[in-house]
């Protein structure tokens, strides 16, 4: 491995090392399970499950592309090419942003709202089954805290992107 010249590498020590390789392959399994779960259960993805949410959470089921790719911190032809497989399943609709006519608007339909209610107990039942339950309140909350921690930071550099909402 070639140092940076000038830099000085802060190497993780070993209970940093253990905590970091744990979250990824913690996080890797978590997500490859959910997923798992909304395919067999509804044949959608964890992806188009946070589509789905996103646009149900907005003002009248809408939202323009451009900020659900920043919500969900994906690339915009990533979140293009999925909302136009969902639209062909008549879950999603995209129009022209009523404000200028020129931004493009995914719309939740009602077939993809009822979708959302049968994913939303799979997902849920699946992220309380593999993390919520395993451990304390607490320990809960402390993932909660350095996620929205690590999440400010990033996102810091993107002061457009919209990806948590905030009580």
């Amino acid at each position: 491995m070639t140092d940076i010249p000038g830099a000085e590498t802060r190497w993780l020590d070993e209970d940093e090392q253990n905590s970091w390789r744990a979250l990824m392959i913690g996080m890797t399994l978590l997500l490859d399970r959910l997923d798992d779960d909304l395919n067999r259960a509804c044949n959608l993805s964890l992806v188009e499950y946070e589509i789905l949410v996103r646009l149900s959470e907005r003002e009248d089921r809408q939202m323009r592309m451009a900020q659900l790719a920043d919500a969900l911190a994906h690339s915009r032809s990533r979140v293009t090419h999925t909302v136009a497989r969902m639209e062909r399943a008549g879950l999603v609709e995209r129009t022209s942003s009523p404000e200028d006519g020129r931004g493009v608007v995914a719309l939740l339909t009602d077939k993809g709202f009822e979708l959302l209610t049968t994913m939303a107990h799979v997902h849920v039942s699946g992220v309380r089954k593999n993390l919520v339950d395993l451990v304390s309140p607490e320990d809960f909350r402390a993932v909660g805290r350095v996620m929205n921690a690590v999440t400010d930071h990033l996102a810091a550099g993107h002061p457009e992107m919209d990806i948590r909402l905030r009580s």
